[in-house]
């Protein structure tokens, strides 16, 4: 694979501040609105949601925003985002309440360090830990009491939050034991993840791998391996365990063996020509898994390779087609998205999810050059 050496920090300063514009917008046109996904460019419609499990993005991105800007309306916005978010921390509906709160009080806890926000994401945790079935030891998805998401190892965060805030070591066993479970089950040999496990739920013995995005139980939905890389780098992060080192740097390694040259993933690596369109959440994703495991790895030359593949990603999005500067009307920030591509949800759009990532990783592509300034380039090498 061609990779960029160096990224294009007049492109990536473009994107962030084209971002900026399009949530602008989003505030003053459809104001109070979370949205998931848009139809035709637009984020207001009656399409089917499936889950409800974005709301944290935009916030997330208006924190971002405000830490890289220091602009105080942004705060005013994310505050004002944030705070409906706050009964979230006991809903037992769906996996993914780091997503909701870490993106959100999370980001207002670092900023402030006030006991109430970190109250609410311990209890988020502790609300995400009932969802632990005991015999398989896995942390059960929204669909069934059988099934296991990759998606959830990018939530075991504010578990392991909790966990250390609180010094609860049942929590922190529960927390271990889903991410092994996780790597034994979901995580194949080279790299490749499964998007569902499931179980019998008597004897917690493993029964097969699913799918309900990907194309194939045992094909390689893009998404997912990107949750799992980003991941597993988290759950390093918070418990040094090499396990988890290991398994993000064999997704990591899996990623960039199949990656298409340009860079943009499509929505799985096993699918067959014309069913598998680009899916840029999956970049966008990948690239902050990469960033992170990056800073991880004690490896200079992994670390390095890492960097190179995070910008070479990044900059392929920052460019039209993908990033939508150049579609008038448009209100995402990434175009060629694909939220659920069985049921024909968000297939070609914006995705706040994506958008939300992507941001992120440019954020923190220019707080490494703020931190390093180098003359940088789009050349590759």
């Amino acid at each position: 694979m061609t990779v960029a050496v160096k990224p294009d920090r007049a492109a990536l300063e473009h994107a962030f501040a084209f971002a900026q514009r399009q949530v602008r917008a989003l505030i003053a046109e459809h104001p109070n609105l979370y949205p998931m996904y848009t139809q035709g460019g637009k984020w207001r419609h009656d399409g089917e949601l499936w889950t409800n499990w974005c709301e944290g993005f935009l916030p997330g991105m208006m924190w971002i925003f405000h830490r890289r800007t220091g602009d105080p309306w942004w705060r005013e916005q994310a505050e004002r985002y944030t705070r409906p978010l706050e009964e979230r921390q006991h809903d037992r509906n769906v996996h993914d309440l780091n997503f909701v709160l870490g993106s959100s009080f999370g980001r207002w806890y670092e900023l402030t360090g006030e006991e109430h926000l970190r109250q609410v994401l311990i209890n988020g945790g502790r609300t995400m830990a009932l969802r632990f079935r005991e015999p398989g030891r896995y942390l059960r998805s929204f669909v069934a009491d059988e099934s296991c998401f990759i998606d959830i190892m990018m939530n075991v965060g504010i578990l392991y939050f909790a966990a250390r805030e609180s010094g609860d070591a049942e929590l922190r066993r529960k927390v271990d034991a889903h991410c092994v479970t996780t790597r034994r089950y979901l995580v194949r040999g080279d790299g490749s993840t499964a998007h569902e496990g499931v179980f019998d739920l008597d004897t917690g013995e493993f029964v097969r791998q699913s799918t309900h995005q990907g194309y194939r139980g045992d094909s390689c939905w893009v998404r997912g391996l990107a949750w799992s890389l980003y991941g597993f780098g988290t759950a390093y992060s918070y418990t040094g365990d090499e396990r988890f080192l290991h398994t993000a740097e064999c997704n990591a390694r899996c990623l960039l063996e199949r990656l298409p040259e340009d860079g943009v993933t499509p929505y799985d690596f096993d699918a067959p020509d014309g069913q598998r369109p680009p899916d840029t959440s999956g970049s966008a994703i990948a690239v902050g898994g990469l960033q992170q495991l990056a800073d991880l790895t004690p490896s200079p030359e992994r670390a390095a390779e890492y960097r190179a593949a995070a910008y070479h990603l990044l900059n392929a999005l920052c460019r039209p087609p993908y990033l939508a500067s150049e579609t008038p009307g448009w209100e995402g920030i990434l175009r060629e998205q694909v939220y659920h591509l069985r049921l024909g949800l968000g297939v070609g759009e914006s995705c706040m999810f994506g958008d939300h990532f992507f941001v992120e990783a440019l954020a923190k592509a220019l707080d490494a050059l703020d931190a390093s300034p180098e003359p940088s380039s789009g050349a590759s090498g």
